[in-house]
């Protein structure tokens, strides 16, 4: 057992490890709101983007909301935890803190690994989404209307692509494709030639991607900026177990 004298001389370091981790757990508790509020917007901003991508991509913002009250509820269980002073639920908010983390770092390196095939794959889909788009309220020619108009843009490539479209025998053009504050009839959108000058003549394909490099780089970079933070917290919970358990000290 550890003589009183040396208690006093560890105390202040102990007290020391306590309350910088507890300044790392509320900052670790905060970035779990951050990435909460994050996978809330992607599941507002990006939601078109990750359907037209795949269906089941579309759960990629609910993963991040997952994400984020795991960390937040994590945060105030390591909270708990370095106020009592526990060794062993020092321990298991370490061994969670590792977990996230690998599992983070896995996942940004496969979407680093597999970008190009994450493009090629929305490629495709987005022209089989042409093809079966039929002007109604189903979710998939409300993602296309929502993406041509928002990014001012028109088929995969460029507008011709819709003359390959059932649709397009039927109606032409969809009207999400006319440019605004121009007279855009329904007979110029029947017709290929009169159609150009009157709507988006830019395919969607090369604007979608570089709007989900740039914005799905704010999400990845948070993420792995999150990922990476917890070492920290490793460090931190692992040295104060430690310092306790050597000097059999039980804080209070």
């Amino acid at each position: 057992m550890a003589s009183p004298s040396r208690r006093l001389q560890t105390k202040p370091v102990i007290t020391c490890l306590k309350s910088v981790l507890l300044i790392y757990t509320f900052i670790f508790w905060f970035s779990g709101i951050i990435l909460l509020g994050v996978g809330i917007w992607g599941k507002v901003s990006l939601e078109v983007y990750f359907f037209l991508l795949n269906e089941k991509a579309s759960n990629v913002p609910y993963v991040l909301i997952g994400a984020g009250l795991v960390v937040a509820l994590l945060g105030t269980f390591g909270c708990f935890a370095t106020c009592r002073g526990s060794t062993w639920m020092l321990k298991l908010y370490a061994m969670f803190l590792t977990i996230i983390f690998l599992v983070v770092l896995v996942a940004a390196i496969l979407g680093f690994v597999f970008r190009h095939e994450i493009k090629d794959s929305f490629n495709k889909n987005y022209e089989n989404a042409v093809k079966r788009y039929n002007g109604t309220s189903d979710d998939l020619s409300k993602a296309i209307n929502d993406v041509q108009t928002t990014l001012h843009c028109c088929g995969v490539e460029n507008y011709t692509d819709w003359k390959t479209s059932d649709y397009f025998k039927e109606k032409g053009i969809p009207i999400s494709c006319c440019k605004p504050l121009v007279n855009c009839t329904a007979d110029d959108l029947k017709n290929i030639t009169r159609a150009g000058g009157k709507v988006y003549e830019r395919g969607c394909f090369s604007l979608v991607i570089q709007t989900m490099d740039s914005e799905m780089g704010i999400v990845a970079g948070i993420s792995f900026g999150t990922a990476c933070f917890q070492l920290i917290g490793i460090f931190l919970a692992c040295c104060l177990s430690r310092s306790i358990t050597s000097n059999q000290y039980e804080m209070v």
